[in-house]
């Protein structure tokens, strides 16, 4: 899973002002919302996504559901489902029922929910880019880009995050394969009562399926 980036700064003294401005508002945005998620002990999100990619000739799309625990999620998208009780990860494909168990790794890590929902945090630059609206929601629309483009998967990831309710509305991640993911958050609930066994792989709820330990 990518996300996004951000356009250009100005050059010469106004325009350096300009930029300095408008960096300062996309860090306290940023901020901010970093601030929120981290401060919950349990969230929801539901979403939809599109995957395309013109040289592939790709161009998917499905719906996936997350739950959060602190370091602990269960998240799906479309008929796989990744399961992870903080020490080990279970990756379940839907389309071959097979289970990829293994332990957490910092790769395995970066599909957790929470991370990608502040995934600016590190490796990136930011920008802040326009107000703009969702539907009737108004949005900051803010722009990441690597802080070393050589060795980064993207190019750009653009993040449009709601004004009043402080929560990522939508993400567009173009990578250097030139892939361009898009995210759109259709559902967020704050600290849902979530019970442990979520989070943790039972054979028995996948019948036929066959585990992999890696």
């Amino acid at each position: 899973m990518k996300f996004f980036l951000f356009i250009l700064w100005f050059s010469v003294l106004q325009v350096t002002m300009l930029h300095a401005q408008k960096e300062t508002k996309s860090d306290k945005i940023l901020t901010k919302l970093s601030k929120k998620i981290k401060g919950l002990k349990t969230f929801y999100v539901e979403y939809s996504a599109s995957v395309k990619n013109e040289d592939l000739r790709q161009n998917d799309s499905y719906t996936g559901k997350g739950w959060v625990k602190n370091n602990k999620y269960f998240a799906t998208y479309g008929d796989n489902t990744l399961i992870s009780n903080g020490l080990k990860t279970w990756s379940i494909i839907g389309k071959d029922k097979e289970v990829y168990e293994s332990n957490n790794s910092d790769e395995e890590e970066s599909v957790n929910p929470k991370k990608l929902m502040t995934l600016w945090e590190s490796g990136f630059k930011n920008k802040f880019i326009k107000s703009d609206k969702i539907g009737n929601d108004a949005v900051d629309v803010i722009e990441l880009y690597p802080k070393i483009p050589e060795k980064s998967n993207y190019t750009t990831i653009t993040v449009y995050i709601g004004s009043a309710a402080n929560e990522l509305k939508k993400a567009v991640m173009k990578t250097t394969d030139g892939t361009v993911m898009t995210y759109s958050v259709t559902k967020f609930t704050s600290n849902p009562e979530v019970k442990d066994t979520k989070f943790t792989f039972d054979k028995k709820n996948y019948p036929g399926y066959k585990v992999i330990k890696n």
